[in-house]
């Protein structure tokens, strides 16, 4: 170590406490100006923010508690639907279709269940029958149950319900909520229904005032609104299930222009049909009809019909007739409006089809005329139409203003019975009494020739073929699976394109001979194909 370092060492020895107290003033000062400095600048950057405003939590909504709040309300005005009735085994004495070779390209559109409306029902309405049956005292038919709900809306007992629960019901069974689980529950009797809308009215008689759901306004409803549907399905009472108003104004059926329904989210399975779509002030605003499914379960798309149509049509069925009267001057137009038939024909609603010896065809309306106002209202749409014709009384007269050709005119028309007017495309045909009675057929079937008009309402080509107009039951016909609405083309090979071809060519058959016919099923097109439908004659 040379002399400099002794003498730095000796000198720090000397001073070490100087040297200390320097370092820690030197520290605490440093510390001191590096506090100010990050508070300066956190200050500053709260000055920048002073103008954000500070979050807040609102206070929880208690929905769980309006839920069960509406299902304490309404579960008592809820009932279960139980059904019995007796259905004919068509097919019981070994008549079947012939179908071609499953190597074939295209396969025919079978028959019975196989039919195009079958598949329909059971994609909207899920297979709601329920439950096959027990084997009835006849061999040849099936008791068949099935489950169903409706709701109180009269405390003397009166219940709506679907029509598709209990039409075809040889007996009907409701069950209250505050009864007996095993109680059979009260016989309700049929008070009128309508098919149009699928609704119904039950009534069972009690010694007691019933609780009643109230009806609320279905015009109110919003997509998005929260709905809860209470009913029975799988015959679960007392079941609720919540969801929203997914859409409004659903036309899901072809040719039902009065079906326009409420969608929903709300679990609805089979069984629940019937059952009232709530809101949350625990009003009805819709009844249970329909589901959108594959699988014959839910599916996350229901359907209900709106509580103002509910109304409309309970106040008509509850009344001397027991039935929905809707107006109707006779004419067919295009469902969706189309910009390009406004253009080329003008604004209005565009007759598409005039129904022969209806009162717009007595008026003198033909295809082509586009009708502008009823009475002096101006129209919109198609469906303001319909409302508006629907909504008159049988019998009673309406101007309307129509375009034919550039040119304005108005004439004044005499109001028809709807049901009459498109009796066969509701499945409801009545006899013309202004026709000759067909006779009935050894096979056991009525036919009738087809005319123009009803080529047309069945989209086929007039004279070819013979329409069934009636099946008896039990007969040859019926167990080879002939229905009401098909049409026969051929037997053995014969055309038969009259009713006395029909009949000359059945004359000629005997008993033990095999007997075919080729059909057009109910509701198929001339494009849709033809079947076989085969047996022998016993």
């Amino acid at each position: 170590m040379d002399s400099r370092e002794s003498a730095f060492l000796a000198r720090f020895r000397a001073h070490r406490w100087a040297y200390t107290l320097t370092i820690l003033a030197t520290l605490t000062v440093g510390i001191l100006i590096g506090t100010v400095v990050s508070y300066g600048v956190k200050g500053k950057e709260g000055q920048r923010s002073s103008d954000a405003a500070q979050l807040t939590i609102p206070a929880p909504q208690q929905l769980s508690n309006t839920f069960s709040q509406i299902s304490k309300q309404l579960e008592p005005s809820v009932v279960n639907i139980n059904t019995e009735s007796t259905v004919k085994n068509p097919r019981r004495r070994g008549g079947r279709s012939v179908r071609p070779d499953p190597n074939d390209e295209q396969g025919d559109g079978g028959s019975g269940d196989d039919t195009p409306f079958q598949d329909f029902f059971d994609k909207f309405f899920g297979g709601q029958g329920g439950p096959g049956g027990q084997g009835g005292p006849d061999p040849g038919s099936v008791r068949q149950r099935s489950l169903g709900s409706g709701v109180i809306v009269d405390s003397k007992g009166y219940i709506v319900t679907n029509r598709h629960v209990v039409e075809k019901a040889d007996r009907i069974r409701v069950k209250l909520q505050d009864e007996n689980p095993v109680s059979p529950g009260h016989e309700a009797k049929l008070i009128g229904m309508d098919q149009e809308t699928d609704l119904a009215v039950i009534k069972i008689e009690v010694d007691h005032p019933l609780p009643v759901a109230k009806l609320g306004n279905s015009d109110g409803m919003q997509v998005g609104d929260w709905v809860l549907a209470i009913g029975s399905p799988f015959g679960l009472q007392e079941t609720v299930t919540a969801g929203i108003v997914s859409a409004k104004g659903r036309n899901i059926v072809p040719n039902r222009q009065f079906q326009s329904f409420i969608q929903t989210d709300a679990a609805i399975n089979p069984g629940n049909s019937g059952g009232p779509l709530v809101n949350m002030g625990g009003e009805v605003i819709g009844i249970n009809t329909a589901i959108l499914t594959e699988t014959s379960s839910y599916a996350g798309v229901g359907f209900a019909m709106p509580s103002n149509t509910v109304a409309q049509v309970y106040n008509q069925l509850i009344g001397p007739e027991h039935r929905v009267a809707r107006g109707s001057i006779g004419i067919e137009f295009s469902a969706q409006p189309n910009p390009a038939i406004a253009h080329i024909y003008g604004s209005g609603v565009t007759v598409s089809n005039v129904v022969s010896g209806s009162p717009a065809d007595q008026a003198g309306l033909k295809i082509g005329d586009t009708i502008t106002s009823i009475d002096g209202k101006e129209l919109k749409s198609g469906d303001e139409l319909v409302a508006d014709i629907a909504a008159r009384k049988p019998g009673s007269k309406v101007k309307v203003a129509y375009v034919r050709n550039g040119k304005k005119q108005d004439t004044t028309i005499t109001i028809a019975d709807r049901s009459k007017l498109f009796a066969s495309r509701l499945g409801e045909e009545e006899e013309n009494p202004s026709e000759e009675a067909p006779k009935a057929s050894k096979f056991g079937v009525t036919v009738r020739a087809i005319t123009a008009d009803l080529a047309d309402r069945l989209g086929i080509s007039a004279g070819k073929g013979v329409v069934v107009q009636d099946v008896k039951q039990g007969s040859f016909a019926e167990d080879l699976g002939l229905n009401r609405g098909d049409v026969v083309l051929e037997v053995n090979k014969q055309p038969v394109n009259t009713p006395e071809e029909f009949q000359k060519t059945e004359a000629s058959m005997k008993s033990g001979q095999d007997v075919v016919f080729l059909v057009r099923p109910r509701g198929g097109r001339a494009q849709d194909g033809t079947i076989f439908l085969a047996g022998t004659l016993p």
